[in-house]
């Protein structure tokens, strides 16, 4: 087996110290055995099984090895989730993975026909390379003004295209023959109720069961979409495609793949514009937030979900409405900026007592009673932690968190959500220095996480058991949650 994909990028001689990742690496806390598995698991779940790395490997990167990728990408996202904050590559004082065109970003062209080509293309690469690690190693995360900047331009109205004898618009771009292809009603219907299907499997089971039977979905879609069309019968296939491009998008941030799930957002909001649907875009764009939020980027979550706001102001649901205020509320949170976090909160519940859910797209059905509570949770506890750990804040969480833990509890369905709640119950009983009680969130979590394959899940568990050991060591029924994560919840070993 081939050590960490390949030889070292240039030879051996005269080589010195990378002071830049020795410098993340000594903050970081992990031995360079835990370092080798961290990029073990990673190497594996983007499909790069050639990855092989030990302790050895790892000390000759730090005495100023240049690894090939994809392990220069692994080493960048594990340590940008480990500080919550982008690192980037060139940060860890490593060779950056050259970018060819400027289609491997986001800043992509607007315009039906390159939409289509590149979702085309870069689902195929998903299936087809993706299990060989090339997919990720191509890829790297956007944030700040590259990021918000091209997002912008969701808001420039898109041309017509030109009306055929019926009154349709062709394609911009028809095929050779100008014969448009006829997708029965059924046909249209069942791509629809098929991604319904595809959404309530990855909130029963995580990212992780059926993100490629997503891709394969969505790379046949594009398929139908490079034939002509009546402009009314293109108008949903797009809509079509923007839905399963955001839920790739999602499954692959649930499962770790950052900057994969970045691309397909993307895509997913020019497929949007396509299809004229604003709250559809919106909802894109609260998911990008919501990432940005995770790698700790609150302004750029921000920018992002103002961006959605004022782009769907006059045709998003109530519903639609309160999800975005309680994206604007975290990001604010995270910022550290109460009165406006509070006032976000209010506009939230008060949006979402005007609901009528029999009317919304099921891409917002899971943004529930229980959803709102969740979110609102987070604001406060996120808060709690800005702010030194605030006694003040942690008590505003604890009822919300509860009530949102009770309300998933009965619900079959959003199992995903369940478990993150229980953590996030978890982590507000710790605020509050109530180990024992944390102890029990964080086990009946492992219980759910068992059956859902979710990173983010497994992730946030490993991160609060850390915390409360760290702090509550002593106290018995935490120390227990070291053995029941390393039986029950077990690291991907290391490959021979």
């Amino acid at each position: 087996m081939i050590q960490d994909g390949g030889l070292a990028v240039g030879g051996t001689q005269d080589k010195q110290p990378n002071a830049q990742l020795n410098s993340w690496f000594v903050r970081s806390g992990w031995s360079k055995g835990e370092l080798a598995r961290q990029v073990n698991r990673r190497a594996r779940q983007m499909g790069a099984l050639h990855v092989s790395t030990d302790t050895s490997r790892v000390r000759r990167w730090l005495d100023g090895e240049q690894p090939r990728e994809p392990i220069p990408r692994i080493l960048s996202e594990l340590f940008s989730e480990r500080f919550g904050c982008v690192v980037p590559v060139e940060d860890l004082g490593l060779r950056a993975v050259h970018q060819p065109t400027a289609s491997s970003g986001v800043d992509l062209p607007w315009a039906g026909p390159q939409t289509v080509q590149l979702i085309n293309e870069f689902s195929r690469s998903d299936l087809m390379l993706g299990r060989r690690g090339f997919l990720g190693a191509s890829l790297m995360l956007s944030a700040g003004p590259a990021l918000v900047e091209p997002m912008q331009r969701w808001l420039v109205p898109t041309p017509l295209g030109f009306p055929d004898a019926a009154g349709a618009a062709l394609p911009r771009e028809p095929g050779a023959s100008g014969r448009l292809s006829r997708l029965s009603e059924p046909e249209l219907e069942l791509l629809e109720t098929t991604t319904v299907m595809f959404r309530q499997w990855d909130s029963q089971c995580g990212g992780g069961l059926r993100r490629k039977a997503v891709v394969g979905q969505l790379h046949e879609v594009t398929d139908l979409l490079q034939e002509p069309h009546p402009q009314r019968v293109a108008k949903r296939l797009y809509r079509v495609t923007a839905d399963l491009a955001a839920l790739a998008g999602w499954m692959s941030y649930d499962i770790g793949l950052q900057p994969t799930a970045q691309k397909y957002f993307v895509l997913a909001l020019h497929a949007a514009k396509e299809a004229d649907d604003r709250p559809l875009g919106a909802f894109v764009l609260s998911s990008m937030s919501r990432q940005m939020i995770h790698l700790n980027r609150p302004d750029d979550a921000l920018e992002l979900i103002h961006l959605a706001q004022y782009g769907s102001r006059d045709s998003a649901s109530a519903t639609t409405q309160a999800m975005l205020y309680a994206m604007e509320a975290r990001a604010y949170a995270n910022m550290g900026q109460v009165s406006k976090c509070h006032r976000a909160v209010r506009m939230a519940e008060d949006s979402y007592s005007e609901s009528r859910p029999v009317e919304d797209p099921d891409w917002i059905s899971f943004f529930n009673e229980a959803e709102l509570n969740a979110e609102n949770a987070h604001s406060y506890r996120d808060l709690a932690y800005v702010a030194g750990r605030s006694p003040t804040y942690a008590s505003l969480a604890h009822p919300v968190m509860a009530r949102a833990v009770e309300l998933f509890s009965a619900d079959a369905v959003h199992q995903r959500a369940y478990a993150l709640n229980l953590v996030g119950m978890a982590s507000v009983h710790l605020l509050q220095r109530e180990p024992e009680q944390a102890a029990d969130m964080t086990v009946k979590a492992i219980d759910i996480a068992r059956r859902v394959r979710s990173e983010r899940v497994n992730t946030r568990i490993r991160k609060t058991a850390d915390t409360a050991l760290r702090d509550f060591g002593d106290v018995p029924a935490v120390a227990q949650l070291t053995e029941r994560l390393a039986s029950q919840l077990p690291e991907v070993a290391e490959s021979a």
